[in-house]
């Protein structure tokens, strides 16, 4: 964290890697982490300017997603991360699609595309939350 990277490359022989962080960096995307897909269960890339999740879809192990204050402007980029079932905790403030909506819309609408998570910015989610996503 805290450099001046612009993009993730050769993770290519860490094969136990668990956590990644790469806060406050430069990144735009999340490309080039096919060779940590098996092993990674978080992901911290807070503060860079990352503008879609298309490289995170391979990651199937992925437990945690903090990626507050960054680029994504669409919640179709969080359907992206729909088939990570371990997903559980997720970090998206400051991040032009949630700062459009309200903040109950926008935690019904993530449970709905991720019916599995567990904690949404810190929060808890609640059976009402669950209920009103019909998950």
């Amino acid at each position: 964290s805290t450099n001046a990277i612009g993009k993730i490359t050769n993770l290519n022989g860490l094969d136990n890697l668990k956590i990644l962080s790469v806060g406050r960096n430069n990144l735009k995307g999340l490309d080039n982490l096919e060779a940590v897909a098996e092993t990674l269960e978080e992901l911290w890339c807070s503060y860079n300017m990352i503008g879609n999740l298309n490289g995170a879809k391979s990651l199937t192990k992925l437990k945690v997603l903090h990626m507050s204050n960054n680029n994504i402007k669409s919640m179709d980029e969080i359907d992206k991360l729909s088939e990570l079932a371990a997903l559980e905790d997720v970090l998206f403030i400051n991040n032009p699609f949630r700062e459009s909506m309200e903040t109950a819309e926008y935690r019904i609408e993530i449970i709905k595309r991720l019916p599995n998570v567990k904690k949404i910015d810190g929060e808890p989610v609640d059976v009402d939350e669950k209920e009103a996503a019909g998950v």
